[in-house]
């Protein structure tokens, strides 16, 4: 083969492929995926699909965006801006007491991560009424503020019994020892407030509020009603990606993987809290063997509607159960779904 044919040849290659990715650009659907927060692990599966092409195999192109304070997943749903997001419980109830058209497709956390951190040397909370006197951390208007008003209301504990320091993006007044129970993520914050007071020989203990009845729901996936209605192959399909991501990135066996994509986000914290963050998630996500991820708790939506009623962070009921597209809540009733009927 001359050399002049052997560049045709190349060429003609290099265009075949390059026709065919445009091709397949074309044919995928863009989609944005806002996230409640920064990346980290509590984002794993979203990420995870997006990485390791679960988004790309079911004709998706994913741009997943980062959340914070300024960042309303909802709002851009409505907007057009992004078509899936995550939103917690009470950000739902918010937006349809203001009359947003919203769906809730899963729910990723079955057992909430906020919780409240404290030196294990202080006197446990074994019950309510042991949060008496004490320096209790909360962010105002936060889902925190919301949830302890909560505790304290079922312990029968008045808020003058107890002392609220303002919290902000600053620890602290915790590792000064000024607050008793600081609010914190369980799975991200947590690992890492326990190992700098593990430098100072201080060991922690956590305050669960889903020990004593408050189930407060957390981080869920969203859409629109008219993507729902629109576009109900593309909620399928994303759906399904990124439940796989989330499968596959807390499946132990894929757990290198998984630290391997957290790693390329979130590149300050040290691999060794990475993984004690990962395993915590796991608990947290599929707290049991026979839950499916993904799976919806309704009861818990509807205690999270009956406490913001109470406080009156709603003007009346919204009826959160109408937008939530429940799934089988165990493997068991995925391979009987009988089984759920009680037969």
């Amino acid at each position: 083969m001359t050399g002049k044919r052997f560049a045709g040849v190349i060429t003609a290659c290099v265009l075949f492929i390059f026709c065919g990715l445009v091709d397949h650009a074309r044919g995928a659907r863009e989609v944005n995926y806002r996230l409640k927060w920064l990346f980290n692990v509590s984002t794993v599966g979203g990420l995870y699909a997006n990485v390791h092409g679960l988004f790309e195999k079911n004709g998706l192109n994913v741009t997943i965006k980062p959340g914070g304070p300024e960042r309303d997943a909802i709002r851009e749903l409505e907007l057009g801006y992004a078509q899936f997001g995550v939103a917690s419980a009470d950000q739902v109830i918010r937006a349809l007491s203001k009359g947003a058209s919203v769906v809730v497709l899963a729910q990723l956390f079955q057992v909430n991560p906020l919780q409240w951190v404290y030196r294990a040397s202080r006197p446990p909370v074994d019950e309510l009424p042991d949060l008496t006197g004490r320096i209790i951390g909360i962010t105002y208007g936060g889902n925190d503020e919301t949830i302890m008003r909560a505790l304290l209301a079922k312990g029968n504990v008045g808020v003058e019994d107890v002392e609220f320091f303002s919290v902000r993006y600053n620890y602290l007044p915790f590792y000064r020892n000024k607050v008793e129970l600081w609010p914190c993520y369980r799975n991200a914050q947590g690992p890492i407030l326990a190992e700098k007071l593990r430098e100072n020989q201080e060991e922690v203990a956590y305050f669960d509020p889903a020990k004593f009845g408050i189930k407060f729901v957390a981080n869920s996936v969203v859409t629109s009603a008219d993507m729902l209605e629109n576009e109900p192959e593309t909620v399928e399909k994303f759906m399904a990606a990124l439940l796989q991501g989330w499968r596959e990135s807390l499946d132990p066996g894929y757990a290198d993987r998984a630290l391997e994509t957290l790693a390329q986000f979130d590149q300050d914290t040290p691999p060794e809290i990475l993984i004690r963050q990962l395993n915590i998630t796991r608990a947290m996500i599929k707290p049991a063997p026979d839950i499916l991820i993904g799976a919806i708790d309704v009861d818990a939506w509807k205690q999270t509607e009956t406490i913001m009623l109470d406080q009156k962070l709603i003007p009346e009921p919204v009826n959160v159960e109408r937008v939530l597209a429940v799934p089988p809540s165990s493997d068991a009733e995925k391979a009987d779904p009988k089984k759920k009927e009680g037969s």
